[in-house]
């Protein structure tokens, strides 16, 4: 058995330094990410305010008692947005754009977050040069251009709004049904364009709508719900047609069936328009009937 000498003392040495720094260096990436976090922890924690909270309410310009204070506010806050959650849906314009909103954005999250397994599935990255990205920058530019345009159409919404949202979304169904359908690459990124477009121009149109008819205050609380009942929706239609567990149908039955997902939004919306059109132009036609005709 060799004894370890001056120089392999020295290795031995040198070789545990460097172990020792290797070491450290973990420690201090670590650092700044641990003390953040700290940070935010401890800032979150604080209630500066909280110690002062009771003595306020109980303060005798409240007019409450101990008891009274001991329950939650959060009754009262969620009393408070149920009626307003009551008062802002009972307006059927803004029910009407909520409803199209929620349905029309669960529809294109599904269209955009599985078209590319769609344009796989026409054109292989494996055998052909693809421009998925490329089409994606084109219509978001092109949409941001329609957008833009919005302030110059001239449409009187309250008449034909629901019309008008029937008419485009049956554009969409078919552009869905024509990427669907069409073996053609090309064509499939034509019609993936335009069913952005048009649906990046009605958001637009929507959302203005429906902040038309609400107050500031009530903002987060309306499109905090329809962005709510979009996603459940999305995940309820991905659990059953995309998943495993549910149906697991093939990229191109899932976007058939989305294609009759839009097409169903049109002829629902086209119905409830065409009703409300009729009972519009009935209204003033017996507004008409009914005022006295002056002679002179």
């Amino acid at each position: 058995m060799d004894v370890p000498g001056p120089v392999s003392r020295r290795a031995a040495a040198a070789a545990a330094t460097m172990l020792l720094r290797t070491a450290r260096v973990p420690r201090e990436c670590w650092f700044l990410p641990t003390a953040l976090l700290c940070a935010y922890g401890f800032f979150a924690s604080l209630r500066p305010s909280e110690p002062f909270l009771t003595p306020y309410l109980l303060g005798p310009d409240k007019n409450l008692t101990e008891r009274q204070e001991s329950r939650p506010d959060r009754l009262l806050v969620l009393k408070v947005l149920w009626n307003d959650f009551l008062t802002c849906y009972s307006s059927r314009p803004l029910l009407c754009w909520s409803v199209w909103w929620a349905l029309s954005t669960c529809g294109y999250f599904q269209v955009v977050n599985y078209t590319q397994g769609l344009w796989e599935k026409v054109m292989p990255s494996r055998h052909a040069a693809i421009y998925n990205g490329g089409v994606e920058a084109v219509s978001t530019l092109l949409g941001a251009i329609a957008v833009f345009m919005v302030g110059y159409i001239k449409i009187s919404w309250s008449t034909w709004g629901e019309m008008t949202l029937s008419l485009c979304s049956l554009l969409i169904a078919a552009a869905v049904y024509i990427m669907d359908t069409v073996g053609n690459i090309w064509v499939c990124y034509a019609s993936y364009v335009v069913f952005r477009i048009i649906y990046m121009l009605l958001i637009t149109i929507a959302t203005f709508q429906i902040a038309a008819n609400l107050s500031m205050e009530r903002y987060a609380l309306v499109f905090g719900v329809n962005t709510f009942i979009a996603l459940a929706l999305q995940t309820l239609l991905t659990l059953t047609v995309v998943d495993a567990s549910g149906l697991g149908l093939e990229i191109t039955t899932q976007f058939l069936i989305y294609a009759s997902y839009f097409a169903f939004i049109a002829v629902v919306f086209l119905v409830n328009g065409a009703v409300s059109v009729i009972k519009k132009y009935r209204k003033q036609e017996d507004q008409e009937s009914s005022s006295p005709v002056t002679t002179s």
